[in-house]
């Protein structure tokens, strides 16, 4: 088994490779002068399990295009088996046609992987579990829920409320207020751009509670904001968010600086560096996605990953 890392997330890559307590594989990715990329792998990868660890966030075209050519560099290099790990997956909003003549390009990103070499994807809490469809090659996908359980019951909040700040995210919200025993509220929403959105109506009940609000992504944080400003003209006590990626850019911070959130609980499966305005706590997912690699390298079974009480 060997790991390596692209330039997307090299801490967390670190990380992985500790818990596995294994060296990082040696490659070398650069730029020729006209921006196109460059890749060698410098150790022989012929007959290895091989991992190769890029989420595909900012900036998402050099990332995943940085990806795909470490693939392509590994199933040429003779790899028995290639993986992609991927804590976050690019594109994945848009999984589906709502609009006339839009892409599909989560399902595109799932094609130019798979064109590349990949022979299984490794990830974790995708925009839209269809996505795992997509592919016709093996998908593991682990959720972030048992790292931010356990640091939610160990702040022991009461009167505590599970909140969605939209329809898409109910499934998710209902599921960590049932492994909290907590109660849910839903913040219904209206996308009038990419980047603004307005809560227009609360199914739930938040007031004198703590509320925890729970979502997949947030990068301009609009969503994030708006719900959190809603929760606290319904009379919430408190308000916390939890985001599995925190892939926020500066119109983001700048909402976050202004919005009533007590604490922004984040995962490293993006580089976020936030400034000390805001509360954020950063969680490692490294211990997960390594225990994962670990396990599909020995061929054994990933789900037992999903119990909150084994964390």
């Amino acid at each position: 088994m060997k790991v390596f890392s692209g330039n997307a997330n090299p801490s967390l890559a670190a990380k992985i490779v500790e818990y596995l307590g294994i060296p990082m594989g040696k490659s070398r990715v650069t730029r020729f002068p006209d921006g196109e990329i460059s890749v060698r792998i410098l150790e022989t990868v012929r007959g290895e399990d091989v991992f190769v660890v890029q989420p595909s966030c900012s900036p998402t075209n050099e990332n995943l295009m940085e990806l795909l050519i470490m693939i392509d560099a590994m199933r040429r290099a003779s790899a028995a088996r290639i993986t992609a790990v991927l804590p976050f997956y690019g594109y994945g909003r848009q999984d589906r046609k709502d609009q006339p003549r839009v892409p599909i390009t989560a399902k595109l990103v799932a094609n130019l992987l798979v064109a590349a070499g990949a022979n299984r994807l490794l990830t974790m809490d995708l925009h839209a579990q269809q996505i795992q469809g997509f592919f016709d090659i093996p998908v593991d996908h682990l959720y972030a829920s048992p790292v931010f359980v356990r640091y939610i019951r160990d702040k022991k909040l009461e009167n505590l409320v599970i909140v969605s700040p939209d329809a898409g995210g109910l499934k998710m919200a209902h599921a960590y207020s049932q492994m909290l025993k907590a109660g849910l509220a839903l913040v219904a929403k209206e996308r009038r751009g990419p980047s603004e959105v307005h809560a227009f109506t609360l199914v739930g009940s938040v007031a004198d509670r703590t509320a925890v609000i729970v979502d997949d992504l947030a990068t301009t944080a609009g969503t994030l904001c708006e719900a959190a400003s809603f929760l606290k003209k319904h009379g919430a006590a408190d308000i916390y968010a939890v985001v599995s990626h925190a892939s926020i850019t500066e119109v983001g911070v700048e909402r976050l600086k202004k919005a009533p959130i007590r604490e922004l609980v984040v995962t490293d499966s993006v580089p976020f560096h936030a400034p000390p305005e805001i509360n954020v706590t950063v969680l490692s997912v490294a211990s997960l996605l390594g225990e994962a690699i670990l396990r599909i390298h020995n061929d054994q079974s990933v789900s037992i990953l999903f119990n909150n009480e084994k964390q």
